[in-house]
């Protein structure tokens, strides 16, 4: 079933497109990679699901549900969590109250908000955390956060910005079996952005590849690292 439908997205500031016309489709309980050289409109895609920003045309169906409709204040209500790709976190509260405002649009007791925070960390190794500073904590550290205040809000779309920037190989590699058991665990729908090209093709079961807001290729990873227009956006051609 589809869960996530984007069709002919675009999106202009001023003279400039970000996007142009983009098109595709995530199935439920999928990990979909959106892929591209720096500017090619990746995270703009991501402020247009979390209603940052309003696509110039198009529409973006969630469940059935027209997501362009909806206030950015009841997009994490629909089941829509994001982690960014420069760190969001607020570095004077503790790693459990991070993760506890991931909870914040589904309400509760407070009480209730902490255990679960206190959960979610123990899931990801970061329990012994839960009442440190955010503050000092080490970079691959605050990515684990920003993953576990995301699935604080129980969601069923994940969108992960760049998890894997600053980290290190065997973090990268740590981080690409943690995101593949979280979908399953978590009955999760995954759109990931990502450079780290081994982590893309280990997880994703479908690659959209962009370029200059536009969309290049579509397919699996084994169709999609032998694309030439893909090739050759990455890697240029030698005149």
């Amino acid at each position: 079933m589809t869960l996530l439908s984007v069709e002919d997205v675009r999106v202009e500031f001023g003279g400039i497109v970000a996007l142009a016309d983009l098109s595709f489709a995530i199935d439920e309980g999928q990990i979909c990679a959106l892929i591209g050289p720096n500017g090619a409109g990746k995270t703009t895609l991501f402020n247009c699901l979390s209603r940052l920003y309003q696509p110039t045309s198009g529409r973006i169906a969630f469940d059935g549900v027209d997501l362009l409709a909806r206030p950015p204040h009841r997009i994490a209500k629909l089941g829509i969590a994001r982690t960014f790709q420069n760190l969001a976190l607020f570095p004077a509260l503790t790693v459990a109250q991070n993760v506890m405002v991931g909870a914040h649009a589904r309400g509760g007791r407070t009480s209730t908000r902490r255990k679960e925070a206190v959960e979610i960390l123990e899931r990801l190794s970061l329990g012994h955390l839960a009442d440190r500073p955010a503050a000092g904590l080490p970079y691959g550290t605050l990515k684990r956060i920003e993953i576990a205040r995301a699935l604080a809000a129980h969601p069923r779309l994940l969108c992960l910005d760049e998890p894997a920037a600053g980290l290190t190989h065997s973090e990268v590699d740590e981080l690409a079996l943690l995101v593949r058991d979280l979908r399953d665990e978590f009955q999760l729908t995954v759109l990931l952005v990502e450079h780290h090209m081994a982590m893309v093709m280990a997880i994703s079961e479908n690659i959209v590849v962009l370029d200059f807001g536009s969309k290049i290729a579509e397919g699996p990873p084994t169709e999609v690292r032998n694309n030439p227009q893909v090739i050759e956006a990455y890697l240029g051609t030698i005149e």
